[in-house]
C-alpha cells in the first residue's frame, strides 16, 4: 500500500502514527496507530517501527511504502532556556511568550543587568538556548551590551538569541560572537512600546529545538528516518491553532492531559478590552499547567479541588485515587476522571485568561484590563485524551459556556461559544503537515473538526 505521508508524534510515553494520503481537500486520514515511546531503549525509532507494524496490522497490508515522514516531540523534553531583559513586564514578559509555543521550557528569567548569583544560576542550570532581549528600539541599550558581555564570558558551550534593541543588535553580536557562541540576531522582541513582535524569535527557538533534539538520549538516530525537520510538539499544535483561525476567526484550543493542561489561543481580542490593557499580549498564546493533569497529577487536581469537597461526591475517593488510569474499568472511576479533567478545564483557561481589575487615578475609579483577553473567540476546541475520546467530553466542553457568567471580571469566552472537537486527534499532525501545504494541512484539520450543533 502506498501512502503520500506518514506523520510520527513522538510522546513521552506514547509514539502516535498518522497516515495520510493526499486529496483535492487537503489530506485524508488513512489510519492510525501508537506504540510505547523508545528514548529509554536508547533509539526512539524502535518505538516508530513498532506503530508502523501496528499501523499495517489495522490497514490489513503486509507493506507499507510512503512518499514522506515527518515527526514533532516532546519525548526529550523541551529546551531548557534562560531568558533576560531589561524590565520584566515589558521585554521579559515578550520573550517569555516566544519560548512558550516554541518548545521552550524557561528555567531562569531575571530583569535587568545580570549579577554574580544570576550567573551562578545560568552556570548551575545548563541551558541549552539562552535569549536576550532588552530596551525599546534606540531606547536603553546600556543593559543589553552589558549582559552580552557576561554571557559572552560564560564558561558553557550554548547559542544565544539577541532579539533586543536594534540600534545595538550589531555590537552585541560582536561580542558575542568574541568569545566562539553561536549568535542569532533577530527583530527587537518588544521594538516599541504596547507592541510584541514574537515570531522571529520563536522561529529560531524552534529551529534550535530540532538541532538539540537529535542529540538527546534516544534520539540520535531519528533523522535516520524522518525527511524534515523535526519541530516540538507544542509548536505544532500552535501552529494548527493558527490554521483555524484562518478559517474560523479567533478560536482557542484545549489539551486535558496525563500530567498537563495545555491551552492555546489566537486572538487579538475585543477592541475595548484592548484599549485598557496595562501591557501589550501577543495573538498567539500558549500556557501550559503543570500541576493540572488528571492522571500524573490526579493527587494535585484533588488537593486543589479540596478532598472534603470531593468525598461528598464520591463516598469511595480514596478507592478512586488509588486507580485513576486513562483506562477506567467502571463508571465511577469514569465519573471521578471526568470530574479532575472539569476542573483542570475550568482553571487552565481562567489561568490562561485575564482580567478587568478596578484602580484608583488621579480621576477617580477606572477599570484596566490585564493578561489575555479571550471574550473575541468564537470557537473552543477540545484535543487530546479526555477531550477527543471520552464520552464525556461534550459535558466538559459545555462548560466553557458558564465560565463568563460564573467569573463576570475574567476575560473569558462567551455564553455563545462554538465548541468542536478534534475527534480523530490530528491536531499536532497537522501542524507538521503545514510544513508540507499550508493550505492542505488547514482544510485537514478543518474538515475533520466535530463541531456542536447550536
Amino acid at each position: 500500500m502506498k501512502l503520500d505521508v506518514l506523520v510520527a508524534e513522538i510522546g513521552s510515553t506514547t509514539t502516535v502514527l498518522s497516515a495520510f494520503a493526499s486529496s483535492d481537500n487537503g489530506f485524508r486520514l488513512i489510519g492510525q496507530s501508537e506504540s510505547s515511546t523508545t528514548v529509554s531503549d536508547g533509539d526512539v525509532t524502535i518505538g516508530i517501527n513498532a506503530a508502523l507494524d501496528s499501523l499495517k496490522d489495522a490497514l490489513a497490508v503486509r507493506k507499507l511504502d510512503w512518499d514522506t515522514l515527518l515527526a514533532c516531540s516532546s519525548a526529550a523534553g523541551g529546551l531548557k532556556m534562560t531568558v533576560h531583559g531589561l524590565v520584566y513586564d515589558m521585554t521579559v514578559k515578550a520573550a517569555k511568550e516566544a519560548a512558550l509555543g516554541a518548545g521552550g521550557v524557561i528555567k531562569h528569567v531575571t530583569a535587568g543587568k545580570l549579577g554574580a548569583s544570576d550567573i551562578r544560576r545560568i552556570l548551575q542550570i545548563r541551558p541549552k538556548l539562552i535569549l536576550l532581549a532588552g530596551g525599546v528600539d534606540y531606547g536603553e541599550s546600556e543593559t543589553a551590551l552589558f549582559n552580552s558581555g557576561v554571557v559572552a564570558r560564560l564558561d558553557i558551550d550554548v547559542p544565544v538569541i539577541f532579539a533586543g534593541n536594534c540600534a545595538v543588535a550589531s555590537e552585541a553580536e560582536a561580542i558575542l560572537r568574541s568569545s566562539g557562541k553561536d549568535v542569532y540576531v533577530r527583530e527587537n522582541v518588544y521594538p516599541r512600546i504596547d507592541d510584541l513582535n514574537v515570531e522571529p524569535t520563536r522561529e529560531v527557538i524552534r529551529k534550535v529545538f530540532s538541532e538539540h533534539i537529535v542529540k538527546a538520549p534516544g534520539m540520535e538516530k531519528i533523522y535516520s528516518v524522518v525527511d524534515r525537520e523535526v519541530i516540538p510538539t507544542p509548536a505544532a499544535v500552535m501552529i494548527s491553532t493558527e490554521l483555524l483561525s484562518d478559517r474560523f476567526g479567533d478560536v482557542m484550543m484545549v489539551d486535558i492531559g496525563g500530567a498537563t493542561t495545555d491551552v492555546d489561543s489566537v486572538t487579538d481580542g475585543d477592541p475595548e478590552i484592548q484599549a485598557k490593557l496595562i501591557s501589550p499580549e501577543p495573538r498567539s498564546k500558549r500556557t501550559v499547567e503543570g500541576d493540572l493533569g488528571v492522571y500524573v497529577n490526579a493527587r494535585h487536581v484533588v488537593d486543589s479541588i479540596g478532598r472534603s469537597e470531593l468525598a461528598k461526591e464520591f463516598s469511595m475517593l480514596d478507592e478512586l485515587m488509588a486507580s485513576v488510569s486513562p483506562f477506567p474499568k467502571s463508571d465511577q472511576q469514569s465519573a471521578f476522571v471526568s470530574r479532575l479533567a472539569s476542573h483542570c478545564l475550568e482553571m487552565a483557561i481562567r489561568r490562561h485568561a485575564g482580567r478587568i481589575r478596578r484602580v484608583f487615578g488621579p480621576t477617580g475609579r477606572i477599570d484596566v484590563a490585564e493578561g489575555k483577553d479571550l471574550t473575541a473567540v468564537k470557537m473552543v476546541v477540545g484535543t487530546g485524551g479526555i477531550l477527543a475520546r471520552s464520552d464525556s467530553a461534550w459535558d466538559l466542553l459545555r462548560r466553557v459556556r458558564t465560565y463568563q457568567r460564573r467569573f463576570p471580571q475574567e476575560l473569558l469566552p462567551s455564553d455563545d461559544v462554538k465548541l468542536a472537537i478534534d475527534t480523530k486527534y490530528i491536531a499536532a499532525a497537522c501542524g507538521v503537515l503545514s510544513m508540507l501545504d499550508k493550505e492542505a494541512a488547514m482544510k485537514t484539520l478543518a474538515n475533520s473538526l466535530e463541531i456542536m450543533k447550536p
